[in-house]
């Protein structure tokens, strides 16, 4: 009751002396904003070793997402190239699952920075996607890259509802320690197992948004997935017919597959199992995530992993062959070779606020802890129908040189999905050239980049840079040469 009489009696004194009250709430303004523009300050990445000038502003750092365990995820914001205030928020992440947004996304995909072949230094990307947007990248879940967890049973645990609702919980505080960006219209975009993290993220937000409060609210618009694990048996199936279509496996292989492999099922037969050794065997000479680039021929300085078998993963049947677990490679095929010696960098990692805990292991592009994975849908289709009933923009592009998640594949799972055409396939145009194909469906487009692998924006930056702009800006792309 004391308290409350002093309550009482403060709310008389802000009464009776109104310009007590303002400068009392002006006072409790002035710190709460010192100590978010302190907090960002921490963050601010003023110069990293190698990196060349630019204008705009980078920031990195932990966002803690769960306390009592010791949960935290690494974050790399760039704000737009121009006019940032004017651009809205774009949320990439990568798959694997645990593969990291930061070597993948950032440094050698679409971020401002890509390591230099044998050099200590950075190269700026003339197509990064923060010409589009401001453009945040976060190494999800803990274990991945430099994200951590102090409680070590956490990895075992780990699963795509848990990998979402830290993901949530992330985006909630940073925008705490960035406020500024809270009322920016949002998108996230990611590929590969993205396909999972990216809808599930997004039914998280949108469910959130449904509450009362507004505390947590995130304005949300949409998102866009390339090259994305979806649905179990329409990938497996996709990825068998593409490899045949494109003269990648014999008859008899894809004859064998197809006659001893239920992709309904879970679990895989004997012969099932020969059949698609015998499959995976042709992508260990050629890259299974771009059909019709080189592999990286191994120098002294080169770094050759192999992904850790992870268990319980989406798809259920090819998850359990070892050949699905392969390395993912881009253009250059060896870049990821140059990211791994840059990250790992003692001066970088201090650059970057990273490694504050000394994680007791090198940092990698996919991580050797995460060995078992507890909860993976067989499809992402319902989350896909809830959505589009919600009004949140969708759109899902394709390499069509990938075999790992073909267009095939892609278009089988689409019209699975059951949605009305409103616009034909048609051609999109990238200056005078056919960019690729397109389709308009009832809540959703689908995209074809002609000629791009597994990792669009590395294979075709310049039209992976336009694509994004027209879906950020809810337009057509070109139909006509330009």
């Amino acid at each position: 009751m004391a308290f409350c009489r002093l309550s009482l009696n403060l709310l008389h004194l802000l009464l009776v002396f109104p310009l007590l009250f303002l400068i009392i709430l002006g006072r409790v303004i002035c710190e709460f904003t010192e100590d978010i523009a302190a907090q960002q300050e921490a963050d601010r990445v003023v110069r990293l070793p190698g990196q060349p000038e630019v204008s705009f502003k980078q920031y990195a750092g932990y966002v803690t997402v769960n306390v009592s365990h010791g949960r935290a995820l690494f974050y790399w914001f760039f704000e737009a190239t121009e006019k940032p205030q004017e651009k809205p928020l774009l949320l990439w992440l990568n798959g694997g699952p645990g593969c990291s947004s930061v070597g993948y996304g950032e440094a050698e995909e679409l971020g401002p920075f890509f390591p230099r072949k044998r050099q200590p230094k950075l190269k700026l990307n003339p197509n990064s996607w923060n010409k589009a947007a401001n453009l945040l990248f976060v190494e999800s879940p803990v274990g991945v890259g430099f994200s951590y967890t102090n409680t070590s049973s956490d990895i075992g645990q780990l699963g795509d509802k848990i990998t979402a609702q830290d993901s949530f919980t992330f985006l909630v505080n940073w925008f705490q320690r960035f406020p500024q960006f809270k009322s920016y219209d949002f998108y996230i975009a990611g590929e590969s197992y993205a396909g999972h993290y990216v809808p599930q993220l997004a039914e998280v937000i949108y469910d959130s948004n449904k509450k009362a409060s507004n505390k947590h609210y995130i304005n949300f618009k949409g998102f866009v997935i390339g090259n994305a694990l979806l649905d179990d048996e329409t990938d497996q199936t996709g990825m068998i017919d593409y490899a045949w279509d494109h003269a990648v496996i014999s008859d008899r292989v894809y004859r064998e597959v197809k006659s001893k492999c239920n992709f309904n099922q879970k679990h895989l037969a004997r012969d099932c199992n020969n059949a698609l050794n015998d499959y995976f065997a042709v992508y260990k000479i050629i890259d299974m995530y771009s059909l019709y680039a080189p592999k990286c021929v191994k120098s002294n300085f080169s770094i050759d992993r192999q992904l850790p078998v992870i268990q319980g993963i989406a798809p259920q049947i090819f998850s359990k062959i070892e050949g699905w677990h392969k390395k993912p490679a881009g253009y250059d095929p060896c870049a990821s070779d140059y990211t791994e010696i840059y990250l790992n960098r003692p001066d970088v990692q201090e650059a970057l606020h990273a490694n504050l805990t000394k994680i007791p292991y090198p940092w990698t592009h996919c991580s050797d802890n995460i060995t078992f994975w507890d909860d993976s849908p067989a499809s992402i289709l319902p989350i896909l129908k809830k959505l589009i009933a919600g009004g949140i923009r969708i759109w899902v592009y394709s390499g069509d040189t990938d075999g790992r998640i073909p267009v095939t594949a892609t278009r089988y799972t689409l019209n699975k999905l059951g949605l009305k055409t409103i616009e034909e396939w048609s051609p999109w145009y990238f200056k005078k050239q056919v960019g690729g194909w397109t389709i308009v469906y009832d809540g959703l487009v689908f995209v074809t980049i002609r000629g791009a692998g597994h990792q669009v924006p590395t294979f075709k930056p310049r039209q992976s840079l336009q694509l994004i702009k027209y879906f950020l800006s809810n337009e057509k792309l070109p139909s006509k040469p330009f």
